[in-house]
């Protein structure tokens, strides 16, 4: 009785496993997203006005995308130092190095080891050579840049006398490329009665920079402009011009800052110069490195994209098959909108 009795409990188990659903085992979990990019901006030197600018609009920037922003460059603007750096990056696994060039080509073996192991490489304000990059953020039409530094050194000194140039480095991309575009822009019969005497560069460093400005004053005593198409170096040559008493003799123009060239545009020792935003700069630099670190675009020209609080923008070629941004034209500042501007960058 108690064997027929025990079958009977066996066969009720067996039946009631046999009816209870299966068991199922709990859905994978997803991986988290990635809660924000490491981007890297690597700028030609530290303690440089421009760049600290763009700094603030990278900080702004990270803030509104999740991501980080790193600031980092070398204490003078050297391809040694920034190399050193990217290195650095690289080991330690960051997402995207945006770097303005030092040397165009001298930057290209390190931005492909960057690229090989699967860092994005942007570059801004000073291209590396195409082989180096995915994508170039440019300030603005370089040959816009170039061809207006021009016609406002002219109409300061009536189109008549001899002009020099004094840039930053000789190896800089950006510089090369406007003052090719300035010498072009010269071959316009209208400028016949202007001699461009000689360029120099001051290496985007102050004293040298006016050091080579005291030097231009001394070699070409009928100088009668100058432009200097950097940041440094048109503040540098303001200083020098007005410890000289040349203000009003020697006509100054080119890119400045307008927290910098300030007093000497109100003295009127540089009565108009040019440049674009570089708080905007570093934003979009920001901006498309976060949207090529997430994939939303991959540098090709003819994406389309939203930058932020700076609306849709358009990647085209940059000449080379690459692609390109362009923040916008250059803006002029002089004496009747300076103070409108000197206390934002």
């Amino acid at each position: 009785m108690k064997s027929k009795l025990f079958v009977s409990l066996l066969l009720v188990i067996v039946i009631l496993a046999a009816c209870a659903p299966p068991t199922v085992a709990p859905p994978a979990e997803k991986p988290a997203a990635k809660a924000g990019f490491k981007i890297a901006m690597v700028v030609k030197n530290l303690g440089n006005p421009f760049f600290e600018a763009a700094q603030k609009g990278c900080n702004e920037a990270a803030a509104e995308y999740g991501d980080e922003c790193i600031f980092q460059g070398p204490a003078t603007p050297t391809a040694e130092g920034q190399i050193e750096i990217i290195d650095a990056l690289i080991a330690q696994k960051v997402d995207v190095i945006a770097i303005t060039a030092n040397d165009p080509d001298a930057l290209v073996p390190v931005c492909k080891k960057a690229m090989d192991a699967g860092i994005k490489v942007v570059t801004w304000d000073s291209a590396v050579a195409p082989a180096g990059r995915q994508i170039f953020v440019n300030q603005a039409d370089m040959e816009q840049i170039g061809r207006i530094e021009v016609q406002m050194l002219a109409e300061m000194i009536g189109y008549k006398g001899q002009i020099a140039i004094l840039s930053a480095a000789a190896t800089m991309a950006n510089q090369n490329t406007w003052i090719e575009w300035m010498k072009e822009e010269l071959k316009d019969p209208k400028y016949k009665d202007m001699e461009l005497v000689t360029t120099v560069y001051g290496d985007d460093l102050r004293e040298k920079s006016y050091n080579e400005a005291l030097g231009l004053f001394k070699s070409y005593p009928d100088l009668k402009g100058i432009i200097s198409p950097t940041t440094v170096g048109i503040a540098a040559t303001a200083r020098a011009l007005t410890d000289e008493g040349l203000c009003g003799k020697i006509a100054l123009t080119g890119l400045g800052l307008p927290s910098e060239m300030a007093e000497y545009i109100k003295s009127g020792c540089c009565k108009a110069m040019a440049l674009w935003n570089p708080i905007d700069l570093g934003y979009m630099t920001t901006v498309v490195s976060h949207l090529m670190a997430s994939g939303e675009i991959t540098g090709k020209p003819g994406e389309t994209f939203k930058a932020g609080k700076l609306g849709e923008r358009t990647i085209v070629d940059d000449g080379a098959g690459g692609g390109m941004v362009l923040l916008g034209p250059p803006f002029q500042f002089n004496a009747e909108n300076i103070d409108q501007w000197k206390d934002v960058y």
